[in-house]
Order: C-alpha cells, then structure tokens, then sequence
C-alpha cells in the first residue's frame, strides 16, 4: 500500500497540469451542489483557494516566473474566502476579480509558453493544454462578475433580469471560449459584448495556434518514429 501510495503521489508530482485540471473540472462538477447550504458554501472555501494553490504549483513546472505567480495568488486565495463569505458585496467581487483575472491569465501564459518550449509532446502536455483553455474560461468569468458589477444589467438569462451568479457566468464563459454558443446568459450592454468578444477571439485562436501546433507536432513525431 505504501509503494502504491508514492508512486501515485510520483505520478502526479510529475503531471501538476492534469491535476490542475482535474480540480478544475471537479468543481465546475460540484458547484451546484454547494451554493445551497451553509457547510456548502464553506466547502467552496476550501475548493477555490485550493484551486488556485495547485495552479501556483502547475506554474511551478513551467519557464515562467513561479514568484509573479505568488504575487497573484496569495490576494486571489485570500478573496476567493471573502467572496464565499459575503458574494453579495460589490467590493469584494471587484476585488476578487483583480485578483483572479491576472492571476489566471498569468496561469494561461504559463502554460502555453510551456507547450512551445519544445518540438515534442509529452503526456504532462496533453494535460496542459486542456488546464490552459479551463484557465482562460474562469478568468473571463471573473471579468464578467466584475462587468456585471461596474456595468449593472451587462447581462441578462433565461431566469430574466438581474445579476448572473459566478456559476452563471463560468457557463457563459465556457461556451463563448469553445464557440459552441449554448448559453442561455446574453451580454446586452455594450462593455460586455466588448468582453465577450474578447473572448471568442481567444477562443478561435487557442485551437488555431496551441492545439493545431500540438496536432502537427504529434503528426510529425509519429512520422519520424
């Protein structure tokens, strides 16, 4: 049991964006089942600053500046309790988002610059790529909680008028991102169209750029061999 036990504790030591991304994926999973109820909303507590410490740690395995990611993280996990506390106060969703949306887009850059430090694909890679793009969606979703707030109406649901809860928002994000365009959240004001669009463009150009260059370079590796 202890040899299995290291060497599970190995396997994801050496794979922190699979584990990013599994935690990420997790709790888009467990979000509705703990907005509801007090021991719920202490469980996000934990889940959201846990998130954003095991993304320092994925950046730790990358070319980029592991102290900048500190920086960004240690107000980001700070606001992420805040948040969970008292989401109902416009202050604290501002200033979570200053905290996340660097903190994420900084995660983003890291792990793309990570899959083109090299001409080969590596299994820690394949896992890079989809934490990447999860990065990218809860960062914009971020921006809309605070559009939303700066911005009062920027967005409107199937539920009608009135702000979009962060789950609502991770939604619109997540579709915007792939371009699939299921949601039923609509930015209506000019600022979050502005945003949106934003994103549809990061969206296009992730598969134009970081998955078409990982399909090559697989085509070609296999090519070689």
């Amino acid at each position: 049991m202890r040899g299995t036990g290291s060497r599970f504790a190995r396997t994801l030591g050496d794979h922190p964006s699979a584990v990013l991304l599994a935690a990420q994926l997790f709790a888009v999973l467990a979000y509705p089942f703990l907005t509801d109820s007090t021991w719920g909303r202490v469980a996000l507590g934990v889940v959201q600053p846990g998130i954003v410490l095991i993304a320092v740690y994925a950046v730790r395995r990358t070319a980029a500046l592991s102290w900048v990611a500190v920086v960004f993280g240690l107000p980001a996990v700070v606001f992420s309790v805040l948040e969970v506390v008292r989401p109902e106060n416009d202050m604290i969703v501002v200033g979570s988002a200053l905290a996340h949306v660097p903190f994420y887009f900084f995660v983003s850059y890291a792990m793309i610059r990570y899959l083109f430090a090299d001409d080969r694909v590596t299994r820690d890679e394949l896992f890079a790529t989809g934490a990447a793009f999860t990065v990218v969606a809860w960062g914009f979703a971020y921006l809309y909680a605070a559009a939303q707030v700066v911005w009062p109406g920027s967005f409107v649901g199937a539920g009608g008028a009135g702000d979009r809860s962060w789950f609502d928002l991770l939604f619109l994000s997540f579709t915007t991102l792939t371009s699939v365009g299921l949601s039923d959240v609509v930015p209506v004001l000019p600022h979050a169209r502005s945003l949106v669009m934003v994103e549809q463009v990061a969206g296009v150009l992730y598969v134009a750029l970081v998955v078409a260059r990982l399909v090559g370079l697989t085509v070609v590796g296999r090519g070689n061999r």
